[in-house]
């Protein structure tokens, strides 16, 4: 990751001045060292924040990750507050460096063509979303990401679909990368090895992970499911990694652009996941930039967590209105149903105390097949009232009821 120098204390910058004003860093040790923020206020809202040394101006911040090959900002996907982040973020980066392409976790890269669409103003929003299958793929509002592809739109920036398949995830996962065949991987290369640092990260995430087949003290890392886990992880990290790195390799102009990804913040966190897959590729210039809620530990504000960080509001989810009910789950389908894989905070499914690993069966009574079943059920599920979970927990089948709140006006 890209070493960033420390400057004087942050002055908040109204967004039309910063694109006046932003410029070229011509000596990053002429700046002044700031002071360190205190402990009790480790990312001061609105701040730009080095992890390890202290505080440091959004000018400072932008001139110096605008001369990166790749800079990668890291999100959760329900705080909104990240999403303005990310737009601030993009819209500054793109004063400074205009040729720029922008990669979405978002998108699977068969949508490639709906996305090269959308940007030439070929298609209206319910159009754009429908044909890239969003409720399907993501279902998160898509409210939340909207303006960044608007931005994308409204300045001519070519948008990358960096994702694959999530049944190709799970192959690898069970398999292995070599135990799937080549017309089944997507053109995707092998990941490089993971460091001991990024296996003693994930291993603890793991081992929430529903693993029936284990007794509790008998997993390790050597354990060849865990080994697994981590192809399943790495090779979402190459394939957003290789689209990136195409991005500049195909690029015939005489300058590279400036290729952004936005991305979930586990992907971008230590430099683990996306750059170390980057830097395999040969794309050694990598700028990692994280919102950082106000309500999150100092604890884990430490040296290499992110290049700089930029102090937000935590997510409060009755701060955005969504479209339509959500019940607040990444899933995926399997073992007879949706299995969850994360529970949002503040959520319905965390008030129904729903957890990770539980797989439903049944919603409203009806079985669930596929994941447009679950999308379908919960979209029309009327404010006020009560849905029936049947869901299945350490083998036993258990009735667990979601409320849906009226929604506010």
């Amino acid at each position: 990751m890209t070493n960033f120098s420390i400057s004087r204390r942050n002055r908040i910058l109204i967004l039309g001045t910063l694109l006046l004003s932003l410029c070229w860093s011509n000596s990053w040790a002429a700046i002044t060292p700031a002071k360190k923020p205190a402990p009790k206020d480790c990312v001061p809202l609105g701040n730009w924040v080095i992890p390890g040394s202290g505080q440091t101006t959004q000018q400072d911040v932008i001139s110096r990750a605008a001369k990166a090959s790749v800079v990668l900002l890291g999100e959760t996907h329900v705080n909104a507050d990240h999403h303005r982040w990310q737009l601030q973020t993009l819209v500054a980066l793109h004063a400074v460096r205009p040729n720029m392409v922008i990669g979405f976790e978002m998108f699977p890269r068969r949508v490639q063509a709906v996305l090269d669409k959308w940007v030439a103003g070929e298609l209206t929003e319910k159009e754009f979303l429908r044909a890239a299958e969003w409720d399907r793929v993501w279902n998160t509002d898509a409210n939340l990401y909207l303006p960044l592809f608007h931005f994308a739109r409204m300045n001519h920036i070519p948008m990358r679909a960096l994702n694959i398949e999530a049944s190709l995830r799970r192959l690898v996962s069970e398999k292995g990368f070599y135990g799937v065949s080549i017309e089944q991987r997507e053109g995707l290369t092998r990941p490089a090895e993971p460091s001991q640092a990024y296996l003693d990260y994930l291993f603890p995430i793991y081992k929430q992970h529903d693993r029936k087949d284990k007794q509790k003290g008998e997993m390790n890392q050597d354990d060849p499911d865990f080994r697994r886990f981590i192809s399943g992880q790495q090779l979402w990290d190459r394939a957003m990694a290789q689209v990136l790195h195409r991005a500049l390799a195909e690029s015939t102009g005489s300058e590279k652009p400036l290729v952004v990804g936005v991305m979930g913040a586990g992907h971008v966190l230590h430099g683990f996941g996306v750059t170390h897959q980057l830097h395999d590729l040969g794309v050694q210039n990598v700028t990692a930039l994280l919102p950082w809620d106000s309500d999150k530990s100092c604890k884990n504000l430490v040296k290499g967590v992110a290049d700089a960080v930029f102090g937000v509001l935590p997510n409060v989810s009755e701060s955005f209105q969504p479209q339509f009910q959500r019940l607040g789950i990444r899933f995926e389908m399997g073992r007879g149903g949706a299995v969850v894989l994360q529970v949002e905070k503040n959520s319905i499914a965390e008030a129904a105390k729903l957890q990770d690993s539980d797989v439903i069966l049944e919603m409203a009574g009806l079985p669930l097949k596929n994941t447009e079943d679950v999308v379908t059920i919960v979209k029309r599920q009327a404010p006020g009232t009560w849905m029936p979970l049947k869901i299945k927990r350490d083998d036993q089948e258990i009735q667990i009821i979601a409320k849906f709140p009226l929604l506010k006006h």
